[in-house]
Protein backbone atom coordinates (compact mmCIF):
# COMPACT_ATOMS: atom_id res chain seq x y z
CA UNK A 1 0.00 0.00 0.00
CA UNK A 2 0.68 3.23 -0.32
CA UNK A 3 0.69 6.17 2.72
CA UNK A 4 1.23 10.31 1.72
CA UNK A 5 2.93 11.20 4.78
CA UNK A 6 1.94 14.85 5.42
CA UNK A 7 4.61 16.95 7.01
CA UNK A 8 2.72 20.39 8.41
CA UNK A 9 5.74 22.72 8.05
CA UNK A 10 7.76 23.49 4.77
CA UNK A 11 11.45 22.47 6.16
CA UNK A 12 12.21 19.40 4.19
CA UNK A 13 14.34 18.13 6.37
CA UNK A 14 12.08 17.73 9.01
CA UNK A 15 10.07 16.16 6.30
CA UNK A 16 12.53 13.44 5.87
CA UNK A 17 13.07 13.03 9.25
CA UNK A 18 9.31 11.93 9.82
CA UNK A 19 9.37 9.60 6.49
CA UNK A 20 12.28 8.27 8.22
CA UNK A 21 10.01 7.30 11.34
CA UNK A 22 7.85 6.10 9.04
CA UNK A 23 9.41 3.74 6.92
CA UNK A 24 11.04 2.33 10.15
CA UNK A 25 7.42 1.58 11.30
CA UNK A 26 6.01 0.53 8.43
CA UNK A 27 5.42 -3.09 7.49
CA UNK A 28 7.35 -4.88 4.38
CA UNK A 29 5.36 -3.49 1.10
CA UNK A 30 4.48 -0.28 2.51
CA UNK A 31 5.68 2.44 0.49
CA UNK A 32 5.93 6.23 2.12
CA UNK A 33 5.70 8.76 -0.22
CA UNK A 34 6.57 12.52 1.62
CA UNK A 35 5.09 15.15 1.15
CA UNK A 36 6.18 19.11 1.63
CA UNK A 37 3.37 22.03 1.74
CA UNK A 38 4.58 24.38 -0.98
CA UNK A 39 3.80 26.98 0.93
CA UNK A 40 3.48 27.34 4.84
CA UNK A 41 5.24 28.31 8.23
CA UNK A 42 8.85 26.96 8.49
CA UNK A 43 7.58 25.21 11.91
CA UNK A 44 4.19 25.42 13.32
CA UNK A 45 4.49 27.13 17.20
CA UNK A 46 1.17 29.66 17.71
CA UNK A 47 -2.46 29.47 16.17
CA UNK A 48 -1.71 31.42 13.67
CA UNK A 49 0.98 28.94 12.30
CA UNK A 50 -1.07 26.05 12.60
CA UNK A 51 -4.41 27.39 11.06
CA UNK A 52 -1.89 28.48 8.18
CA UNK A 53 -0.25 25.28 7.99
CA UNK A 54 -3.73 23.32 7.83
CA UNK A 55 -4.57 25.23 4.50
CA UNK A 56 -1.41 24.86 2.72
CA UNK A 57 -1.54 21.01 3.82
CA UNK A 58 -5.17 20.34 2.39
CA UNK A 59 -4.17 22.54 -1.02
CA UNK A 60 -1.40 19.95 -1.18
CA UNK A 61 -3.40 16.96 -0.54
CA UNK A 62 -6.07 17.88 -2.86
CA UNK A 63 -3.23 18.46 -5.69
CA UNK A 64 -1.75 15.51 -4.78
CA UNK A 65 -4.80 12.95 -4.55
CA UNK A 66 -5.80 14.45 -8.59
CA UNK A 67 -2.58 13.78 -9.37
CA UNK A 68 -1.75 10.02 -8.68
CA UNK A 69 -3.37 7.27 -6.45
CA UNK A 70 -2.43 6.18 -2.85
CA UNK A 71 -4.26 4.24 -0.18
CA UNK A 72 -4.31 6.62 3.08
CA UNK A 73 -3.03 10.15 4.47
CA UNK A 74 -0.92 10.11 7.83
CA UNK A 75 -1.01 13.81 9.09
CA UNK A 76 2.51 14.44 10.78
CA UNK A 77 1.71 17.78 12.79
CA UNK A 78 0.81 17.32 16.74
CA UNK A 79 -2.09 19.51 17.77
CA UNK A 80 -2.30 20.97 14.32
CA UNK A 81 -5.75 21.60 12.56
CA UNK A 82 -6.28 19.95 9.22
CA UNK A 83 -7.57 16.82 9.90
CA UNK A 84 -11.33 17.36 9.55
CA UNK A 85 -10.58 18.90 6.02
CA UNK A 86 -8.81 16.01 4.93
CA UNK A 87 -11.55 13.48 5.72
CA UNK A 88 -13.85 15.47 3.44
CA UNK A 89 -11.51 15.83 0.28
CA UNK A 90 -10.64 12.07 0.53
CA UNK A 91 -11.93 8.64 0.05
CA UNK A 92 -9.38 7.30 2.11
CA UNK A 93 -8.00 7.00 5.70
CA UNK A 94 -6.81 9.81 7.12
CA UNK A 95 -4.89 9.59 10.62
CA UNK A 96 -3.77 12.22 12.63
CA UNK A 97 -0.41 11.82 14.94
CA UNK A 98 -2.22 13.24 17.87
CA UNK A 99 -5.00 11.61 17.94
CA UNK A 100 -2.98 8.01 16.57
CA UNK A 101 -1.08 8.16 19.90
CA UNK A 102 -3.51 9.84 22.01
CA UNK A 103 -6.09 6.10 21.01
CA UNK A 104 -2.98 4.11 21.72
CA UNK A 105 -1.91 5.67 24.66
CA UNK A 106 -5.53 4.73 26.19
CA UNK A 107 -5.11 1.16 25.04
CA UNK A 108 -1.99 1.08 27.26
CA UNK A 109 -2.55 2.81 30.56
CA UNK A 110 -5.26 4.51 32.47
CA UNK A 111 -3.50 8.13 31.88
CA UNK A 112 -1.12 9.17 29.80
CA UNK A 113 0.53 12.93 29.19
CA UNK A 114 2.17 14.56 26.60
CA UNK A 115 5.42 15.85 26.14
CA UNK A 116 6.25 17.97 23.59
CA UNK A 117 8.56 21.24 22.35
CA UNK A 118 7.06 24.74 23.28
CA UNK A 119 4.52 25.70 26.11
CA UNK A 120 2.54 27.66 23.70
CA UNK A 121 1.32 25.11 21.94
CA UNK A 122 -0.47 23.29 25.08
CA UNK A 123 -4.05 24.51 24.11
CA UNK A 124 -3.28 23.38 20.41
CA UNK A 125 -2.67 20.33 21.61
CA UNK A 126 -5.67 20.41 24.42
CA UNK A 127 -7.95 21.41 22.15
CA UNK A 128 -7.22 18.67 19.35
CA UNK A 129 -7.39 15.92 22.15
CA UNK A 130 -10.46 17.23 23.26
CA UNK A 131 -12.43 16.52 19.87
CA UNK A 132 -10.76 13.29 19.22
CA UNK A 133 -12.66 12.41 23.53
CA UNK A 134 -9.06 11.44 24.54
CA UNK A 135 -8.60 14.38 26.49
CA UNK A 136 -10.58 13.29 29.70
CA UNK A 137 -7.26 10.66 30.06
CA UNK A 138 -4.74 13.06 29.81
CA UNK A 139 -3.09 13.64 32.62
CA UNK A 140 -1.31 17.31 31.36
CA UNK A 141 0.86 18.18 28.56
CA UNK A 142 4.98 18.97 29.52
CA UNK A 143 6.59 21.23 27.79
CA UNK A 144 10.72 20.69 27.39
CA UNK A 145 10.56 24.57 25.61
CA UNK A 146 12.82 23.77 22.40
CA UNK A 147 11.30 25.07 19.85
CA UNK A 148 10.36 22.66 17.31
CA UNK A 149 13.33 23.34 14.48
CA UNK A 150 15.61 23.00 17.55
CA UNK A 151 14.93 19.65 18.32
CA UNK A 152 17.42 17.53 15.83
CA UNK A 153 20.37 20.43 16.73
CA UNK A 154 21.32 18.38 19.79
CA UNK A 155 19.65 14.49 19.95
CA UNK A 156 21.20 14.35 23.47
CA UNK A 157 20.12 17.60 25.18
CA UNK A 158 16.25 17.16 23.68
CA UNK A 159 16.00 12.83 24.98
CA UNK A 160 17.84 14.50 28.43
CA UNK A 161 14.93 17.15 28.45
CA UNK A 162 11.93 15.22 27.43
CA UNK A 163 13.10 12.66 29.97
CA UNK A 164 13.00 15.27 32.75
CA UNK A 165 9.28 16.51 31.75
CA UNK A 166 8.50 12.79 31.49
CA UNK A 167 9.42 11.81 35.13
CA UNK A 168 7.28 15.04 35.83
CA UNK A 169 4.53 13.73 33.94
CA UNK A 170 4.82 10.16 35.85
CA UNK A 171 5.24 11.86 39.07
CA UNK A 172 1.75 13.50 38.40
CA UNK A 173 0.03 10.38 38.05
CA UNK A 174 0.52 9.48 34.27
CA UNK A 175 1.62 5.53 33.37
CA UNK A 176 2.15 6.55 29.43
CA UNK A 177 3.87 9.02 28.02
CA UNK A 178 3.27 10.27 24.58
CA UNK A 179 5.50 12.53 22.11
CA UNK A 180 3.92 15.50 21.42
CA UNK A 181 6.30 16.66 18.10
CA UNK A 182 7.28 14.46 14.98
CA UNK A 183 10.52 13.85 13.84
CA UNK A 184 11.85 12.63 16.68
CA UNK A 185 13.68 9.59 15.25
CA UNK A 186 14.17 6.65 17.96
CA UNK A 187 13.77 9.32 20.80
CA UNK A 188 10.79 6.62 21.87
CA UNK A 189 12.86 3.84 21.81
CA UNK A 190 15.73 5.96 24.25
CA UNK A 191 13.11 6.93 26.41
CA UNK A 192 11.21 3.54 27.21
CA UNK A 193 14.72 2.15 28.05
CA UNK A 194 15.46 5.06 30.41
CA UNK A 195 11.62 5.54 32.21
CA UNK A 196 10.47 1.64 32.12
CA UNK A 197 6.97 2.68 30.94
CA UNK A 198 4.88 3.07 27.92
CA UNK A 199 6.55 6.01 25.20
CA UNK A 200 4.00 6.05 22.37
CA UNK A 201 5.60 7.83 18.91
CA UNK A 202 2.88 9.38 17.33
CA UNK A 203 4.10 8.66 13.92
CA UNK A 204 4.86 5.06 14.52
CA UNK A 205 1.21 5.01 15.60
CA UNK A 206 -0.50 6.82 12.66
CA UNK A 207 1.66 4.47 9.81
CA UNK A 208 0.17 1.26 12.06
CA UNK A 209 -3.11 2.48 12.39
CA UNK A 210 -3.64 3.59 8.89
CA UNK A 211 -1.94 -0.18 7.51
CA UNK A 212 -4.39 -1.33 9.50
CA UNK A 213 -7.82 0.36 8.60
CA UNK A 214 -6.64 -0.19 5.09
CA UNK A 215 -6.23 -4.14 5.84
CA UNK A 216 -9.72 -4.14 7.13
CA UNK A 217 -11.02 -2.24 3.99
CA UNK A 218 -12.56 0.52 6.04
CA UNK A 219 -12.20 4.37 5.85
CA UNK A 220 -13.98 7.64 6.91
CA UNK A 221 -18.06 7.82 7.10
CA UNK A 222 -19.32 9.97 4.76
CA UNK A 223 -23.05 9.92 5.90
CA UNK A 224 -22.73 12.92 7.53
CA UNK A 225 -19.92 15.02 8.98
CA UNK A 226 -17.25 14.30 6.54
CA UNK A 227 -19.55 14.45 3.39
CA UNK A 228 -17.78 15.60 0.45
CA UNK A 229 -18.25 19.11 -0.16
CA UNK A 230 -19.15 20.55 -2.78
CA UNK A 231 -16.98 21.62 -5.74
CA UNK A 232 -18.83 24.32 -7.02
CA UNK A 233 -17.87 27.84 -6.01
CA UNK A 234 -15.00 26.45 -3.59
CA UNK A 235 -12.23 28.62 -3.04
CA UNK A 236 -8.72 27.09 -2.98
CA UNK A 237 -6.32 28.44 -1.14
CA UNK A 238 -3.46 29.36 -1.45
CA UNK A 239 -0.24 32.14 -0.98
CA UNK A 240 -1.02 34.71 -4.01
CA UNK A 241 -0.03 38.21 -4.09
CA UNK A 242 -2.09 40.49 -6.40
CA UNK A 243 0.11 43.44 -7.82
CA UNK A 244 -0.23 46.60 -6.18
CA UNK A 245 -1.21 48.25 -9.41
CA UNK A 246 -3.56 46.33 -9.61
CA UNK A 247 -5.42 46.82 -6.27
CA UNK A 248 -8.12 49.51 -6.41
CA UNK A 249 -7.30 51.68 -3.50
CA UNK A 250 -10.01 54.30 -2.81
CA UNK A 251 -9.26 58.16 -2.70
CA UNK A 252 -9.15 60.18 0.52
CA UNK A 253 -12.50 61.04 0.16
CA UNK A 254 -14.21 57.35 -0.56
CA UNK A 255 -11.92 56.11 2.54
CA UNK A 256 -13.03 58.57 4.76
CA UNK A 257 -17.17 57.68 3.99
CA UNK A 258 -16.04 53.69 4.45
CA UNK A 259 -14.85 54.71 8.18
CA UNK A 260 -17.72 56.45 9.38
Amino acid sequence: MRVVVSNCNTTHAMTLAICTQAEAAARPGTEIVPLTPAWGPESCESWYDSFLSAAAVLESVRELAAAEPFDALVMAGFGEHGRQGARELLDVPVVDITEAAAHLACLLGDRYAVVTSLARTAPLIEESLRATGTWDRCAGVYATGIPVLGLEEDVEATAASFAVQARRALADGADVVVLGCAGLSGLHRRLVETLDVPVVDGVAAAVGLAETLHTLGLSTSKHAGYATPPAKGRVVPGARVVPAELVDLPDAGDAASLGR
